[in-house]
């Protein structure tokens, strides 16, 4: 009687996979009889729908226990004329929608837009960054100056990160190091917006001489900080946490750090490491920069929109030119100019040429149209100075604030001999020597506005009677400050004449050089230029 049984419902299920096969053979023929025309879609649609039905009547066989109730379904696999055999094991023929595609980075009208779509760092949260997150919110105003240097700068440094591959993170990096602040130097002598000291610069091909420092070049920094980053991220396999603190305070300091914490038995990634404490913040600090440019509203704080586009563009010299001029040819503030060319020490390219300069972008072809109607002898104005007794290429260099080298230049000089009576051309930048005439509060006489630097030529038509040199010895219980109230000038004024620093205080016996309007005792001496 069992096994009658069980004969009786492997024949039903039998009979039921026949019923639907049929079923779904009826459904495969009427479709190719609707559209005769579309024979070899049918063909590659029937054996799909097939094989899913193979699947389906061998679940059901596996159901009812047993393993022969699938055979039915073996022809329809085989590939039947109007079956459906492979459509469910083939996506290909039911493609899933495509993903819309990345915007490109020009596409964002606001710079602020594109940075945030490229931030691609590890999320970092904690009590640190809250806590710069806190220091950035209450400061608004330090905030504000700070995005508006950046427009200056900040797209050319994205479009760098981006060409390397880089998360845009690191293009806020500036921030942190300098608040974009080009002419930035620090007391462990870092200078530019990356903040390169001197070995570290060199060893990256940053350039110093006395009329260039390449730390503070926008251009050549920013493509030495991100090829310094890329080194970083390499030897710390890929962290890019490790690398940003190292970039702080050095990869030996972090390296150190990690062996530690081997040794111990502890985790090696950023936030375990025992570091300095300024590059503990250094990373936290970052951050909370990345969390208010995503979301600026949350911290009460609103971000000006930067243009997606090029603030500057770079053109080629290939003689000195002084920034003041080439400001002149278009009519642009010579401030603009400075800020984006913070290299130039003093505001003249190198006179050996070629030279890099950067302009704004939309002044780029008047710029280059006006240099090649300029003549030579008017791109750098040149200051002329004849020497008289007592007078040294040093002292000279000191008071026009330029090095010996570039005089000797200027002159074909050899040597250091120098005859009363010789004129010598000395490079520099007017608009230079404009802001230390105010600085000074000196008459601002132009042809007139080296005597502030220097000993006053008594026999000058223009300062005859008017300003005096005069020596002062000082005695005992004097200070600067008891002097410059007795000449009736500033301190800061002494220390300049007299190079002292700050730090420095005067000695009995010193002599000092102070320039008064009239000698105020017979105690005091006119020396004239160069004595003393």
């Amino acid at each position: 009687m069992d096994r009658a049984k069980s004969n009786n419902e492997a024949l039903r299920n039998f009979i039921a996979t026949l019923s639907i096969l049929s079923t779904l053979a009826g459904l495969g023929g009427c479709a190719s009889l609707t559209r005769p025309d579309t024979t070899s879609a049918n063909a590659k649609s029937a054996p799909q729908l097939s094989g899913s039905v193979a699947v389906a009547s061998a679940s059901a066989g596996q159901a009812s226990g047993q393993p022969g109730a699938a055979t039915p379904a073996t022809p329809a696999a085989a590939g039947t004329p109007g079956s459906l055999t492979i459509a469910a094991a083939n996506p290909a023929a039911n493609p899933a929608p495509a993903p819309a595609p990345k915007p490109s980075p020009q596409s964002y009208p606001n710079l602020w837009q594109r940075v945030r779509a490229g931030f691609a760092l590890p999320l970092l949260d904690g009590p640190r960054v809250k806590r710069q997150e806190q220091w950035f919110a209450d400061n608004p105003v330090y905030m504000q100056k700070m995005i508006y240097r950046a427009h200056y700068y900040l797209y050319y440094i994205v479009k760098e990160v981006q060409k390397r591959g880089m998360p845009t993170e690191i293009a806020l990096l500036p921030a942190i190091e300098s608040a974009y602040q080009p002419h930035a130097y620090s007391r462990a002598r870092a200078a530019g917006l990356w903040q390169f000291i001197a070995s570290t610069g060199r060893r990256y091909g940053l350039k110093t001489d006395w009329w260039y420092d390449g730390r503070s070049d926008i251009v050549a920094s920013t493509d030495a900080a991100l090829d310094y980053l890329e080194k970083l991220k390499n030897d710390f396999n890929g962290n890019w946490q490790l690398a940003l603190a190292a970039y702080n305070c050095g990869e030996g300091e972090v390296q150190y750090a990690i062996n530690y914490n081997r040794r111990h038995g502890l985790p090696t990634d950023y936030s375990h490491l025992r570091l300095p404490r300024e590059t503990e913040d250094y990373v936290p600090k970052l951050m909370a920069m990345v969390h208010i440019v995503s979301d600026p509203a949350k911290f009460g704080l609103t971000l000006p929109p930067i243009p997606n586009r090029p603030y500057f563009a770079q053109i080629k010299t290939r003689t000195q030119v002084d920034l003041s001029v080439v400001a002149k040819l278009t009519d642009m503030p010579v401030a603009t100019l400075y800020r984006i060319n913070p290299a130039y020490v003093h505001w003249v390219t190198n006179p050996n040429g070629p030279s890099n300069l950067l302009v704004p972008a939309a002044k780029k072809e008047a710029v280059l149209e006006g240099l090649r109607n300029l003549p030579l002898d008017e791109r750098v104005h040149w200051w002329h100075h004849v020497v008289h007794r007592g007078d040294t290429l040093s002292e000279i260099a000191r008071w026009y604030r330029v090095s010996i080298e570039a005089i000797r230049m200027s002159n074909h000089l050899r040597g250091s001999f120098l005859r009363i009576g010789q004129s010598l051309l000395i490079p520099v930048s007017m608009d230079h020597l404009a802001r230390r005439q105010m600085h000074w509060h000196q008459p601002r006489v132009y042809h007139a506005v080296y005597r502030q630097y220097r000993p006053v030529h008594r026999y000058h038509p223009v300062w005859r009677g008017r300003v005096v040199r005069v020596v002062h010895r000082v005695q005992a219980g004097e200070t600067l400050w008891s002097i410059a109230r007795r000449y009736n000038v500033y301190v800061q004024q002494l220390r300049r004449w007299n190079l002292i620093n700050a730090s420095n205080v005067v000695h009995l016996g010193q002599r000092l050089r102070i320039w008064v309007r009239s000698a105020p005792a017979a105690a005091l001496a006119d020396v004239g230029p160069g004595r003393g």
